[in-house]
This record gives structure tokens, sequence and C-alpha cells, in this order.
């Protein structure tokens, strides 16, 4: 059997993590941050497959957190999650290197295939 994919779920939102834990728990083995700064560092110690990053957070913002990734991972896939459908946000990110990104209030059905792609 092939070995699960690991994936870090990073929103400062415990309902947001819980939600995309529920969604995606079986396939996946899933690893958390409530930061961009504890994102980070998870980064620097463990090779993630993928990583669903929140936009809006404290401290260090998604934009933020994703340039920081970049520059330990050039190749872990991050989809980004927001809750603020905007397509400037949406294409600064993928500028950054992000393959897609999630709105929230999100899909169980599109968490499940953008996930998928990773």
């Amino acid at each position: 059997m092939a070995q699960q994919k690991k994936i870090l779920i990073c929103d400062d939102e415990y309902g947001v993590r819980e939600s995309l834990k529920l969604i995606l728990d079986e396939k996946y083995d899933l690893d958390f941050a409530s930061n961009g700064p504890e994102a980070v560092e998870k980064v620097k110690n463990t090779d993630f497959d993928g990583i669903l990053l929140d936009i809006k957070m404290p401290a260090m913002n998604g934009l933020e957190t994703l340039e920081e990734i970049r520059g330990i991972s050039s190749d872990v896939k991050v989809i980004i999650v927001t809750g603020y459908q905007s397509v400037e946000t949406a294409s600064e990110a993928v500028k950054l290197g992000a393959m897609d990104y999630i709105t929230k209030p999100f899909e169980r059905s599109e968490v499940l295939e953008k996930v998928a792609r990773i």
C-alpha cells in the first residue's frame, strides 16, 4: 500500500483546522500549525507533500509564510485557504508559488479534489 501523503494544515482558527481534519484524516497523514511561524518551523523539520495555508493570520500572514516556506522547500505543494475571495490575493499567492486556492466556507468535495492533486 502506498504511503499516505503528509499534509500540513496551517490556520489560526481551530474550527477550520478541525473541519479540514474531518475531511482529510482518512486519506492523509496530517499535521497542524496555528500560525505562520509555527508552520515555518514544522517545514524546517519535516518533509511535507502539501500545505493548506490560511491567508489571514495574525503575526505572519499566509503570503509571508508562503515566502518563508519557499525559502526552505521550493517543491512542496501549497494550497491557499482564504475567507476573502480576493482574486488579487489569490494571484499574488500563485506568483509566490501556491498551486491553487480554496475559499471559505469550503465544500468537502472541493477540498478533496484539490488536495488529491498534491
